[in-house]
């Protein structure tokens, strides 16, 4: 089911070596991420699920969902979540027969739906917007997985405000890729719009109060945002007091939203340090794609150049989600390896990337080169805090790294630091 307009992304190695090792593979992540395109390159034959006809035949008998050449693909099978059970089975009954099929979803279902984890048969596989080095705008002149070896080389990079602001405000959606900058702001635009108006029995709130939450999100981007502050924004306080159910509410609407993948919680790292207790491990929500705050924000090109805190914030975003990336497709990445650092002492690191066999590395970000310097102070105290007791044998970083928007090389400091332009980062 090749398609020859299809542009390549990282997650395609991992669905190959997935369905090398598993009975069916599970693609999830935001819609309009291009789950469908990336499963169709690896499947025989599929069923898409967003037809009603197809559903309500799935529903009558979902057995006939399963047929097709293997891989097969089902794409959307949240819309009959009682197929998960259906697979599996499927899979149990092929006697240790792998690449079978393959699930996307947009959508996690109810857990009461499901009755299986599926652990075993079943592997999960998470994909986002298209990265930087996969849209062609990184010179991918820098690797995540070098540096992890050891291995960094001085290069020059070319970037700028303009560019960068462009890259936040059409995202990373593949349909946003070759049209004009008007043009592609206004993908997450109508995503957004296309999203709140759905018609979602899970929802936990109607339209209004949805997209209140998510600008609230947006307004509070950088920092562990309390759920009593998401109350207090969406009016759910009783005589100006945050009672329960309004924080039941919030977190309503927290499990939701995650659930569609529109936002993501991030742990904080619970670093081999001898005080776990004075570390901030609550999770940070941030948005699958930085154009989706700057969508609820009604923020253009022109407005980000013309207020640089948001323009960090927003950069930020961008940063994270390239890292979520690059960092999943990692030889040893685990399923989740990117965190956040945060401690009672008031040290806060943006990124931390932590492999399977426990090598780690510490990442900040800067939108201008000349915050490095207070970046790297930031990076040598958490080094000098997780090294300072010697019998504890705790790992060095493998690498830390200021990811900045600006500056003409990548380039590493007198103490050790590597400063690398986002447009020249890759996996």
């Amino acid at each position: 089911m090749e398609n020859s307009a299809y542009i390549p992304r990282l997650v395609d190695s991992l669905v190959q070596k997935h369905l090398e090792a598993f009975g069916a593979v599970e693609i999830t992540g935001t819609m309009w991420c291009g789950k469908t395109w990336t499963s169709q390159q690896h499947a025989k034959s599929s069923i898409r699920l967003d037809v009603r006809a197809n559903r309500e035949l799935a529903e009558l008998s979902p057995e006939t969902a399963l047929s097709g050449e293997h891989p097969h693909l089902i794409d959307e099978w949240q819309e009959v979540p009682t197929l998960w059970d259906v697979v599996r089975h499927a899979v149990d009954d092929a006697a240790g027969q792998r690449g079978l099929y393959l699930l996307t979803g947009s959508s996690r279902p109810a857990k009461k739906q499901v009755h299986h984890s599926g652990s075993g048969r079943i592997s999960r596989l998470r994909m986002w917007p298209m990265t930087l080095a996969e849209t062609g705008v990184s010179a991918k002149s820098v690797s995540l997985k070098s540096l992890f070896e050891g291995s960094f080389a001085t290069t020059p990079t070319e970037t700028s405000l303009a560019s960068l602001a462009d890259q936040i405000v059409r995202g990373g959606w593949p349909d946003a890729i070759n049209v004009s900058a008007d043009a592609a702001k206004l993908i997450p635009n109508q995503y957004v719009d296309t999203l709140l108006s759905a018609q979602d029995n899970n929802a936990p709130e109607g339209e209004r109060d949805q997209r209140r939450f998510l600008q609230s999100l947006a307004r509070n981007l950088g920092s562990s945002v309390k759920i009593d502050t998401l109350v207090t924004d969406m009016g759910y306080e009783v005589e100006k007091a945050v009672t329960e159910t309004g924080r039941k509410r919030v977190r309503d609407l927290l499990l939701f939203f995650t659930g569609k993948f529109v936002i993501d919680a991030v742990s904080g790292w619970d670093a081999p340090i001898r005080s776990p207790q004075r570390l901030r491990t609550k999770p940070r929500y941030n948005f699958a794609d930085p154009s989706l705050p700057a969508a609820l924000l009604g923020v253009d090109q022109n407005g980000l150049m013309g207020n640089t805190q948001l323009f960090g914030q927003l950069f930020e975003q961008l940063c994270l989600r390239d890292l979520n990336v690059y960092s999943s497709v990692l030889p040893a990445a685990g399923p989740s390896p990117l965190f956040y650092y945060r401690d009672a002492d008031g040290l806060e690191v943006d990124a931390i990337i932590e492999l399977r066999d426990g090598r780690w590395g510490a990442i900040e970000t800067k939108l201008s080169g000349t915050k490095v310097a207070q970046a790297e102070e930031s990076l040598l105290r958490l080094k000098k805090k997780i090294t300072a007791n010697p019998a504890a044998r705790n790992k060095e970083p493998s690498f830390m790294m200021v990811l900045v928007g600006l500056s003409d090389y990548a380039y590493q400091t007198k103490n050790g630091i590597y400063v690398v332009p986002l447009t020249a980062l890759t996996a």
